[in-house]
């Protein structure tokens, strides 16, 4: 029987496909304030700059490609059971060939009614001021914006208790709740945290960091499951 391989990925797997993340740059995003574009607050005060922020970023997906890392851990399915908990909005695992990916922060590609949270639909085009859903309400990004809750978030705690090996990947594990996913695992299981700038965990046994960016470290990760 596979083991089951659960993986936390953040923002550092994607930028290393030329995604930005807006802490690249002093808390800008593509040079706009998040508190404008990722919040309930700002989508109220202004949904067009909102909606047009987020078309942007929709384009800039279809113009990336899923990069080694992406790729090596969809390969790693051969050998593992695996299950993706991902913080980034983006498809690069899905399109890398992963199966079994939870995106604790939304999608990218899909929209939902501003009226019914469950109402969600594929969307691959602009979201402008006007498009509805079917109970004529507007649609908005499927993102989960700051202050907002992480519906997603409690699947992903039964998902880390039947780990039998963690791995966290391009994140600073200090956003929360995802920050405190880590701490459902079964204790003294295998961790690998990679990173080129790792946060200090504390009071983990079995604990490998490997402060390398992503497409280096789960080269180097493989091949310590190898060798184990």
């Amino acid at each position: 029987m596979k083991k089951h391989l659960v993986v936390l990925t953040g923002a550092g797997i994607s930028a290393e496909s030329g995604i930005k993340t807006f802490r690249d740059a002093d808390g800008l995003w593509e040079g706009h304030d998040v508190m404008q574009v990722a919040t309930p607050e700002g989508f109220k005060n202004n949904p067009a700059l909102v909606l047009n922020f987020y078309n942007q970023r929709r384009k800039q997906l279809f113009e990336v490609e899923p990069n080694k890392a992406h790729l090596d851990l969809a390969y790693l399915e051969n050998d593992y059971n695996i299950t993706i908990i991902t913080q980034n909005v983006d498809d690069l695992h899905e399109r890398a060939g992963s199966t079994r990916v939870i995106h604790l922060h939304g999608e990218l590609l899909k929209v939902r009614s501003t009226f019914d949270e469950t109402d969600i639909l594929p969307w691959k085009t602009d979201l402008i001021i006007g498009d509805i859903c079917k109970k004529s309400h507007q649609l908005r990004p499927h993102i989960v914006w700051f202050g907002e809750e992480v519906p997603m978030i409690e699947k992903a705690v039964e998902i880390c208790e039947t780990a039998d090996i963690l791995a966290i990947i391009g994140t600073s594990m200090q956003v929360y709740p995802a920050a405190g996913l880590m701490h459902y695992v079964p204790e003294n299981i295998p961790i690998f945290f990679i990173d080129p700038k790792p946060a200090s965990v504390q009071n983990k046994k079995n604990l490998n960091v490997i402060a390398e960016p992503a497409t280096v470290g789960v080269q180097q990760m493989i091949t310590l499951l190898k060798n184990s």
